[in-house]
């Protein structure tokens, strides 16, 4: 039972990944169309570090996976929100 929570688990971050990676030259606009990311967009704050915790928080970025998934969908000032969250996060597993 644990290895076939360990392969899912090992699938789920190989697809999140490559998810991300895809997602750093390109943005989803409203009707689904893949365009460059214009100068005032807020870029992905993902550093390629991708691993999560028991709560499922990025080790690398300190996003929640449901902030990781709904990042491209996400206007600016939702963006600077999921920052804040990581930042947030990031000074209390400094404190723990």
């Amino acid at each position: 039972m644990v290895i076939i929570g360990f392969i899912f688990l090992s699938i789920l971050l190989s697809i999140l990944y490559l998810c991300l990676m895809y997602s750093r030259s390109y943005e989803f606009k409203e009707n689904n169309i893949m365009t460059e990311p214009s100068a005032n967009t807020i870029p992905s704050p993902c550093i390629s570090q991708c691993c999560l915790d028991e709560q499922d928080v990025c080790v690398g970025c300190h996003r929640h996976i449901d902030e990781i998934t709904g990042w491209h969908g996400a206007d600016n000032q939702k963006r600077e929100q999921i920052l804040k969250n990581c930042s947030q996060r990031k000074q209390q597993k400094k404190h723990l």
